[in-house]
């Protein structure tokens, strides 16, 4: 007999669970269609812009409708706890100093960073305007999205319709050779990490002021 009072916690998926649920979803057109693409993707609103509206983004990420978020027990919801906790633990691991991406790995051992970067840049995608400086090439904090979109399809960013990026191919990188591995990328997104949350943070938004 249950206890009055006392209801089951909601559970997380898994990072094996959520990758099959993902790619089962693919004609749903969810914005990461494998664990590691999902880790990209939340590790981008994690160390990008500030003020991301949560449910715009989750529901894009997961291609889930709003009322998902008002039925527990789905595998929906359990998706949904996977994006807060992973939300909540890359926080974490950022402001310690700790962070490591989730890279596919090949049958061989080998890292295959391209999932874990595309999904990076479909959040980057989702609010290019925030991330303006970063995406234009004359500013030296793309410096450090490039290793980043180096490692997507075509070595270039993820595209929405209509929102060209800058990519490669526009000029040659201005990084040294090493930069353009995977194992520079945690360096990185901790350096796009302190930029987002300081620099422009504090930098007053078009059409404010400050007293």
């Amino acid at each position: 007999m249950r206890r009055a009072g006392k209801t089951k916690p909601e559970r997380a998926m898994g990072e094996a669970e959520l990758d099959a649920w993902l790619q089962a979803r693919r004609e749903k057109k969810p914005l990461a269609t494998s664990a590691s693409m999902f880790d990209g993707f939340i590790t981008a609103i994690v160390a990008g812009p500030t003020g991301a509206d949560p449910l715009r983004w989750i529901t894009a990420l997961l291609a889930v409708p709003h009322s998902a978020f008002e039925t527990g027990r789905t595998p929906e919801f359990a998706a949904i706890k996977a994006a807060a906790d992973r939300f909540n633990a890359l926080g974490t691991d950022l402001r310690e100093g700790r962070f490591s991406p989730r890279y596919r790995r090949m049958p061989n051992g080998d890292v295959n960073a391209r999932d874990w970067c595309e999904g990076f840049m479909a959040a980057v995608n989702l609010n290019p305007a925030d991330w303006h400086a970063a995406l234009d090439p004359d500013n030296s904090l793309n410096n450090l999205l490039r290793p980043i979109m180096s490692q997507c399809k075509n070595g270039t960013s993820v595209r929405l319709p209509g929102m060209p990026l800058p990519g490669l191919s526009r000029r040659e990188p201005e990084i040294p050779f090493l930069a353009l591995s995977h194992t520079a990328i945690p360096m990185c997104v901790a350096g796009l990490r302190q930029h987002y949350h300081t620099v422009w943070h504090d930098k007053p938004r078009p059409g404010s002021s400050r007293r």
